[in-house]
């Protein structure tokens, strides 16, 4: 039978019985209120009346009130006849009444009416015990159906209460019990209903996918090692090293141009902490060292090439750590399952970049040479003890002149980035006074600002102290970011150049009002051959990488702040040169 059903039908049942006990006792107490009214409206008050007549009878009937007493419950008496036989004594009573109406010292009449009287309570009496017996009938009998009724009722409850409840929890019971087993991957749990019901099926259906599972997983088991094998192939014979962590820290794996790279054997390391390993291991404690350092500034040194020695000499590595996070089945959480250390060998775009870095540096110490002759040469030509030049030889001499200065100034920058690019940059830190810097940077862009009638508006602090650096390339870059400002700036425009002391530094700042730089390229303004796209102006993008190395490698800071459509402020800030240091 169906559980529906079962329940269905259990609960009807038990809906119909306790219906039929309240319909039961409904009727029979009717039935008992019924046949106690009509002893207490019927017989009763005969009895009453007759009671009152009597009492009239025996304080004087001569008397007018004991005639109207009387009279008045004789009344009542003949509305109030029920019983057989009642009737006719109720009129021999009226009868000799009036007999002892007419001769109230009568004695036999008296006697009469007394007898009169006492036959009519007497019929009420008897008729009240025989009621009394059929009320107390009718109450035996709804006692004992409203008792069967109940008990009914009780029984069948009862048997409710110990089958029902187990016939529904207990198959619930048994198969939460399963499914526990199977989320612990038990596949070969089933579960044994024989009942030909709801749960029945509901035990095929997840005997069914129980098969299935175990099924699954046999099959997919052997997938997965296949799969596992192919991956451990395909990082074995990765050129790059790779190493993979738990999210507990310990090796899953490490392929053999890691273990070789490190000098170590993979039998004796997978499963173990990592930061044992680093204990004994400088190359893996330097690789692991981040995930362990909360030290942001160590962090960002650990993202520069890493030179390690392998392949029989000195190569270079890029680290990434890359984490493996997962949202596992039936959470939303996100969970961090381990980390995976990835090298990536560029040692042969290091040597391409050397390669690079040395003929940039070879060609342009070659081009110097003869710019610098043709520029003593153009010198040369301007004097006039030389020979005089016409209007249009002396338009070709001026445009000479510009262009061997522009190559002349793109081959410094060209020999500046190389040797930022190796490395090589010698700083000679010496105490500088910033007037002589300014006065260096503005002479050197005096006859460009003229040309454009661009006026320098130049505010230095009083009592500045010197500043320790080196002369030479702070004035470099001064003076490149005044003739960025004066290429950038509309003719007639202000330029400021404003030096102070702010913050236990000095701080050179130039301000134009050119166009300004975009938001979106801000950031990228310092990145080396970077140029704002869509800018007609000249330049090979090399002055602010290298004006932002050369400060940064004095120990200084070099920022820019644009607004668009109204201009742009260069910064940067050099040391106070301490006392000690004299």
């Amino acid at each position: 039978m169906k559980i529906k059903l079962k329940l269905s039908l259990g609960i009807g049942l038990l809906f119909a019985m306790i219906a039929l006990l309240t319909i039961l006792s409904i009727l029979f107490i009717n039935r008992l209120a019924s046949d106690s009214a009509n002893v207490l409206v019927s017989n009763y008050n005969s009895v009453n009346y007759c009671r009152q007549m009597m009492i009239a009878l025996n304080e004087g009937i001569t008397s007018q009130e004991g005639q109207l007493d009387f009279k008045t419950n004789l009344t009542k008496q003949q509305a109030n006849i029920t019983e057989i036989g009642e009737g006719d004594m109720t009129e021999k009573l009226v009868s000799d009444f009036d007999s002892l109406y007419q001769s109230p010292s009568d004695s036999i009449l008296h006697h009469e009416v007394q007898k009169d009287i006492t036959d009519i309570m007497l019929l009420n009496m008897q008729a009240i015990q025989r009621k009394s017996k059929v009320a107390k009938t009718t109450a035996d009998s709804s006692i004992l159906w409203v008792s069967i009724a109940g008990t009914l009722c009780f029984l069948f409850a009862l048997i409710m209460l110990f089958n029902l409840p187990g016939n529904v929890g207990n198959p619930i019971k048994e198969l939460t019990t399963s499914i526990k087993e199977i989320a612990d991957e038990n596949y070969s749990e089933r579960v044994h209903f024989e009942k030909h019901n709801e749960f029945g099926e509901l035990a095929s259906a997840f005997n069914t996918m129980a098969e299935k599972l175990e099924e699954y997983k046999a099959g997919n088991l052997e997938k997965i090692m296949v799969e596992k094998k192919r991956i451990e192939t395909l990082i074995n014979n990765m050129n790059d090293p790779i190493i993979g962590l738990d999210e507990n820290q310990r090796v899953l794996f490490m392929n053999n141009v890691a273990l070789k790279i490190a000098g170590l054997d993979s039998a004796g390391i997978i499963g173990k902490p990592v930061q044992d390993i680093a204990m004994k291991n400088d190359l893996i404690r330097m690789l692991v060292q981040e995930l362990f350092d909360g030290d942001s500034q160590q962090k960002q040194a650990l993202l520069t090439p890493l030179k390690i020695y392998a392949d029989n000499k000195e190569s270079y590595f890029e680290k990434e750590i890359i984490p493996i996070k997962i949202i596992p089945t039936g959470e939303k959480k996100e969970k961090e399952i381990g980390n995976v250390i990835l090298l990536q060998n560029i040692t042969p775009y290091k040597e391409l970049d050397f390669a690079k870095t040395s003929f940039i540096a070879n060609v342009s110490h070659e081009l110097k040479t003869p710019i610098s002759s043709i520029k003593m040469s153009l010198q040369l030509l301007e004097n006039e003890q030389v020979g005089a030049l016409n209007t249009e030889q002396q338009h070709l001499l001026e445009s000479i002149k510009e262009d061997a200065g522009r190559l002349l100034k793109i081959t410094d920058e060209l020999l500046n980035m190389t040797q930022v690019e190796s490395g090589s940059i010698q700083m000679n830190m010496i105490p500088s006074d910033a007037k002589e810097i300014v006065e260096y940077a503005v002479n050197a862009n005096k006859s460009a600002a003229e040309q454009k009638q661009i006026k320098l508006k130049i505010t230095v602090e009083d009592n500045l102290p010197k500043l320790l650096a080196d002369n030479e390339k702070t004035s470099w870059v001064l003076t490149n970011l005044i003739s960025n400002a004066i290429r950038y700036s509309y003719e007639y425009s202000v330029i400021d150049l404003n030096v102070e002391t702010k913050n236990e530094k000095i701080k050179f700042s130039v301000t134009d009002t050119g166009q300004g730089i975009p938001p979106q390229y801000v950031d990228k303004i310092f990145d080396r051959y970077f140029r704002i796209p869509g800018t007609k102006k000249e330049g090979t993008g090399l002055g602010l990488s290298i004006s932002k190395e050369f400060i940064e490698a004095q120990g200084g800071q070099i920022t820019v702040k644009s607004d668009l459509g109204a201009g742009s402020t260069f910064s940067f800030s050099l040391n106070h040169f301490l006392s000690q240091g004299k």
